[in-house]
């Protein structure tokens, strides 16, 4: 075969699978207590490390799926913070979900321009913290299954594992595919109905000659789309209805959103 798919893991993941480490960061010990306590309700399995400023944490490693920031907090607020774990993460795959929990609503536009997951406000609601904890968890689940997906393909008479989370979008070009990716591109001889039928719901066929990786969207109109390195991509106009339908349904079954 030109390429294979790797199938290994399972679309369901176990609620031991889905261990999580999260981070608590509130100058509040009252606070960090009840999140502690919501996250246990949920799953009492889950790693969790408690830290009073964002000083504590930038001195740590940082490595968690899961943060919940205070906003205001000390010299350094949460949402600088913010700002420092995304631009750690910028030249990795490594992933994590940022969720604000602050008694102060006028901070919500600007959680948002560091991708924050959701804004909890105080008094936290436990059904709300919930629900939202169980959306988190399933995006995590996500990271983790794109992080480990990937197809091989034949270059020349090399073949190459590609996967799917370093890939931008594919290009039709003759008889060929390119796979333009984080680094570079790929080029063989495949077709795109094939490609398109076993990559999955994260691919969105835009345009006859584009397969575009939902993850990698950063921008979009009715006529085109942009990935991240900002590349623009034609998207057929016909196809927009579905192109938004499929994007959405991606975001809300925990799909990695960064419009």
């Amino acid at each position: 075969n030109i390429f294979r798919y790797n199938k290994d893991r399972e679309n369901f993941i176990s609620r031991k699978e889905m261990l999580m480490k999260i981070a608590i960061c509130d100058d509040d010990k009252k606070i960090r207590d009840q999140i502690a306590f919501m996250v246990n309700r949920q799953n009492q399995d889950n790693e969790i490390r408690y830290y009073a400023s964002s000083e504590e944490i930038l001195s740590d490693s940082m490595d968690f799926d899961l943060f919940f920031l205070d906003i205001e907090m000390g010299d350094i607020s949460g949402l600088e913070l913010a700002r420092e774990i995304r631009r750690k993460q910028e030249n990795s795959y490594s992933k994590c979900i940022i969720i604000f929990v602050t008694g102060f609503r006028e901070y919500m536009e600007d959680a948002f321009d560091v991708n924050a997951f959701h804004y909890l406000v105080k008094p936290i609601h436990e059904d709300k913290f919930a629900e939202v904890f169980r959306r988190a968890e399933k995006e995590v689940s996500m990271f983790r299954e794109q992080a480990d997906r990937y197809i091989i393909v034949k270059e020349g008479e090399m073949r190459k594992k590609l996967f799917l989370h370093d890939i931008r979008y594919i290009e039709s070009m003759d008889r060929k595919v390119i796979f333009h990716m984080e680094h570079g591109v790929t080029e063989t001889y495949a077709k795109m109905y094939d490609l398109e039928s076993q990559l999955g719901n994260s691919f969105f066929r835009c345009h006859r000659g584009y397969l575009v990786n939902l993850e990698k969207v950063i921008a979009y109109s009715s006529n085109s789309i942009q990935v991240q390195g900002g590349d623009d991509i034609l998207l057929a106009e016909k196809k927009y209805p579905d192109f938004v339908r499929a994007y959405l349904r991606y975001a809300k079954n925990g799909g990695i959103v960064n419009v």
